[in-house]
């Protein structure tokens, strides 16, 4: 490598990292590496003079320096900057002719003249036939969008590379027609799958969102399911919890007349006093689990009806009691009949959910008085216990005599021995 060269490198580092601006993500010096790093690849397997080569790589080097100036027009301004630093460098004017002639060369939209023109164009586009490809592109794409010169979306970015590797660009070169062309193809063949996937996706998520759209503009009764599904829902949890409530009472006063069974009768013959709170404990717990048993205790109906009952929609085919007498073959044709008629299938769950409000009142009120009684159960009895002790207590003052000192006349003489 050439003083001259070394000189160029260290200019166009320097030049770069002080001059331009960071929005250039693709056309920095990383790309003038890589730029120069292709040019010499060709070099090496291209007879070519020594002088030329070294012109080639000059061009490399400097064939982006105009956008440290501008970006409309920035070959001609990396023209003016070549050949200023070259000057300072004493070049041959043939060699700074050569140099501005290969720095115009690397225009996109015209097509290279001379062959160390298609050479440095080659180098220049060599991103298309590499493994890089998606990277250098990607960062071209955010160039774009950040310096506001174009902003497109990946889909339009995927079509635009598409369309530039199949109908605005080519290799020139000998080497890069063998060497980078099938990669390049490679990278076009890729392109196109990625854009065959995405319409796919775009195709399934429009499809998707189509018959959504269509399905809540042309369904209204999805609205009147939800509200079905959470009434239903919400009127079985609160049968559930009314269950549950059943449950603890029935528990605690099986467990309360256990108590009394095994402690309290056994002692009522020598405690009379105790019979009449005893009789009333367990009365009021008695009461209470007799209340608990009603109003857990299921109702069930004939479980049959008739083809006039689903003809005329007497009947409501959610709930079992109305068909658990039946055959299946009986109720599995009523229940085609039931969903051929969107009417008939509101109205059944219209009744069921009407039905359970009503099996729920009657539960939440039987377990009203089921819960007060056991309360004001417990209040008397355990108040009636309370006044049994004390009367008891008082009478037992009454009967025993009085206690008083004996008289010392009475006190027996001690015997003799």
């Amino acid at each position: 490598m050439s003083k001259l060269i070394e000189n160029a490198e260290t200019y166009v580092f320097d030049l770069f990292k002080n001059e331009l601006d960071q929005s250039f993500l693709y056309h920095n010096y990383t790309h003038t590496q890589r730029v120069l790093k292709s040019v010499r690849e060709i070099i090496a397997h291209t007879d070519l003079d020594p002088k030329d080569a070294e012109i080639l790589e000059l061009s490399a080097l400097l064939h982006d320096t105009g956008y440290t100036k501008t970006k409309e027009g920035h070959e001609e301004a990396s023209v003016v900057i070549a050949t200023e630093f070259l000057k300072t460098q004493n070049a041959s004017e043939a060699l700074i002719a050569g140099v501005s002639e290969c720095i115009m060369a690397t225009k996109f939209k015209e097509t290279p003249k001379t062959e160390l023109g298609k050479i440095i164009r080659d180098a220049d586009a060599s991103h298309f036939g590499k493994k890089y490809f998606m990277e250098a592109s990607e960062f071209l794409r955010k160039e774009l969008e950040i310096q506001g010169i174009a902003n497109y979306s990946p889909s339009k970015w995927l079509n635009e590379n598409i369309k530039v590797l199949t109908k605005k660009h080519e290799f020139y070169t000998d080497y890069a027609l063998k060497n980078w062309q099938p990669r390049k193809e490679k990278n076009l063949a890729n392109l196109i799958k990625a854009k065959k996937k995405r319409k796919s996706k775009l195709n399934t998520e429009e499809l998707k969102a189509k018959y959504k759209a269509q399905y809540k503009n042309e369904s209204p009764e999805r609205g009147i399911q939800t509200f079905y599904r959470v009434a239903l829902r919400n009127h079985i949890k609160l049968s559930d919890i009314a269950d549950t409530k059943a449950n603890i009472l029935l528990s605690v006063n099986a467990i309360i007349i256990s108590l009394v069974l095994a402690n309290l009768i056994s002692k009522l013959d020598n405690n009379a006093y105790l019979i009449y709170p005893t009789a009333i404990f367990t009365l009021s717990c008695v009461i209470s689990m007799v209340l608990s048993i009603i109003a857990t205790r299921p109702n069930i109906t004939s479980g049959e009806f008739t083809k006039e009952d689903v003809a005329n929609k007497n009947v409501n085919l959610t709930f079992f009691g109305n068909f658990h007498q039946m055959k299946l073959e009986e109720y599995e044709w009523a229940v085609r009949e039931l969903i051929k008629d969107k009417d008939y299938v509101y109205n059944s769950l219209t009744k069921d959910l009407y039905f359970l409000g009503k099996v729920l009142e009657r539960k939440y009120r039987i377990l009203r008085i089921t819960y007060t009684t056991f309360m004001i159960g417990m209040i008397i009895s355990v108040s009636s216990f309370g006044i049994a002790l004390k009367m008891n207590d008082a009478e037992l003052k009454d009967v025993l005599p009085e206690q008083t000192a004996v008289p010392t006349a009475y006190i027996a003489p001690k015997k003799a021995f």
